[in-house]
């Protein structure tokens, strides 16, 4: 599961660094927003979080901590994309993009966080039947 964190935390990061690639220039300010780069945050910190779970006596904490990034990276994503489709923002719009993109890949994350959880309590359960 560290190698599956890292990869969703790649795919997040480079999702940042599409959507800001693509940003267009503010006006007032004469620079790019930063906040076109938002799913590259959570994309880093479960990069970080899968190279610290891949020290075995830190596998389990690191995990549910990367667990708890998706979770968060999901819902902030999914708040943000229904917010830009309610004010009518098309869907190729950098915003959407961002938005959308960050929480469908966070929720793929989950998910696969679940199912391995589901299956390490399964495992224990099964090698604590064996040994009884």
């Amino acid at each position: 599961m560290p190698y599956i964190s890292i990869v969703f935390g790649l795919l997040l990061a480079a999702l940042g660094a599409y959507t800001y690639s693509i940003a267009g220039i503010d006006p007032e300010k004469g620079t790019k927003s930063i906040t076109a780069a938002i799913p590259a945050l959570p994309g880093i910190l479960l990069v970080l979080l899968g190279g610290v779970a891949l020290v075995e006596s830190l596998l389990k904490h690191a995990m549910h901590a990367a667990a708890t990034v998706g979770l968060l990276g999901f819902l902030a994503g999914a708040v943000f994309f229904g917010m830009q489709m309610a004010k009518g923002t098309p869907l190729g719009d950098t915003k959407s993009i961002a938005g959308g993109g960050m929480a469908g890949l966070s929720l793929v994350f989950v998910i696969l966080c679940v199912n391995s959880f589901i299956q390490a309590r399964r495992r224990k359960a099964a090698q604590t039947q064996a040994t009884a």
